[in-house]
């Protein structure tokens, strides 16, 4: 029997384990492996060798005699054909199963009440939206529970029948005698699709199904301060319940868009706005929008392009907790094109300012001041 593996490699246990980790290796290994639970193609040969090595080195007797002669029956000779093996019988699948998961092979009631489904609804919203919050209400396609048959999808006046192939299990059990014992296989039984339950008259509604699509209208609060790719979770607002089960939620992914001027980093707020070079050379005041407002910024003299100046508490409303975070302005030092003969000699001079405006015929500049003139419209 040489194409056959050690037990206890089978086990994932070494030679000295005692009988309790021989037990506890065979439990976890036919939970993994069994028919009923694992719908791989080679989980009933797993199992099945699972099965064998546990019964082999879980009797002491036969334990010995596997670990004098290995896989070959001493009964038969060393150079015997016969092959080591367990008790041979692999009935009792659902035994085995039972052992695990209680009473019916593990199954659930195939009439007890069933949970809905989750449901996610995508939601894009505006920049500002995000920070300062909204309410607004959305419509969702989801299953109810049939008003005209209360759920149970059968005709008003009549109630679904227990099923007599299954006697209301939901399960059907093919015995099948195989080399290696008795197999007994537990499925969905064909007469009622697993329910347990047959209708005989089905409701007009449903038709049967116990559940109705509908479109339902839901009040949605965004909290200010969300950002993009949160999710916010309705409890209750998912897919209707079976058989009386509780429904199940509603998730809302929030999408932010973004925002021509504002750039957001968890709850600060980012922005670039343009300076003249006799502005930061001289030094100046300008006037910055901000979420909610348009503040005034001193421009120290001799501020060199890339350099951030931070408005404290002008950034996006802490979500969870309290205040507000910062916003970062960035200046960018405009170079102008164009200069005329005598302002090239005054700059020469490191005396004189610039007459015109830097942003013309500066592509890159001249969309910052039409950013920044957007923001100060609030847009």
């Amino acid at each position: 029997m040489a194409d056959k593996r050690d037990y206890y490699e089978v086990l994932g246990v070494g030679k000295s384990a005692s009988g309790d980790e021989i037990k506890k290796a065979y439990r976890q290994l036919a939970r993994k492996y069994h028919p009923d639970v694992n719908k791989e193609a080679d989980a009933e040969t797993k199992f099945k060798e699972v099965k064998e090595a546990y019964d082999v080195l879980s009797d002491d007797g036969q334990r010995a005699r596997y670990d004098q002669f290995g896989h070959v029956d001493p009964n038969q000779g060393m150079g015997g054909a016969g092959g080591f093996s367990g008790n041979g019988d692999f009935g009792g699948f659902g035994d085995i199963f039972d052992m695990f998961f209680g009473g019916n092979g593990g199954r659930r009631d195939p009439n007890a009440p069933q949970r809905g489904n989750d449901l996610q609804y995508s939601m894009t919203i505006e920049f500002k939206e995000a920070v300062f919050g909204k309410e607004t209400e959305i419509t969702i396609p989801r299953t109810e529970s049939c008003d005209t048959c209360a759920g149970s999808g059968a005709k008003p006046g009549t109630k679904p029948e227990t099923c007599s192939v299954c006697r209301g299990s939901g399960q059907q059990e093919v015995v099948q005698n195989t080399p290696f014992g008795r197999m007994v296989n537990r499925r969905a039984c064909s007469n009622c699709s697993g329910t347990g339950k047959v209708i005989k008259e089905k409701c007009g509604t449903c038709h049967g199904a116990g559940k109705v699509k509908k479109q339902r209208k839901i009040n949605v609060r965004i909290p200010a301060g969300v950002d993009d790719g949160a999710q916010i979770r309705l409890s209750g607002e998912g897919e209707g319940g079976l058989r009386g089960g509780p429904p199940g939620d509603l998730y809302i992914v929030i999408r932010v868009k973004a925002h021509d001027f504002f750039e957001r980093e968890n709850d600060d707020i980012y922005c670039e706005v343009p300076l003249t070079f006799v502005q930061a050379a001289l030094g100046d005041e300008i006037e910055i929008p901000t979420l909610t407002e348009k503040v005034k910024l001193k421009i120290p003299a001799g501020t060199q392009t890339g350099t951030y100046f931070r408005l404290k508490g002008k950034g996006v409303p802490k979500l969870r907790g309290y205040g507000q975070g910062d916003q970062h302005v960035k200046v960018t030092i405009v170079t102008p094109t164009k200069l005329s003969d005598e302002q090239k000699d005054l700059l020469r001079q490191f005396g004189g300012i610039g007459g015109e405006s830097p942003a013309e015929n500066n592509e890159h500049h001249e969309s910052i001041f039409e950013k920044m003139k957007k923001a100060f419209r609030g847009e």
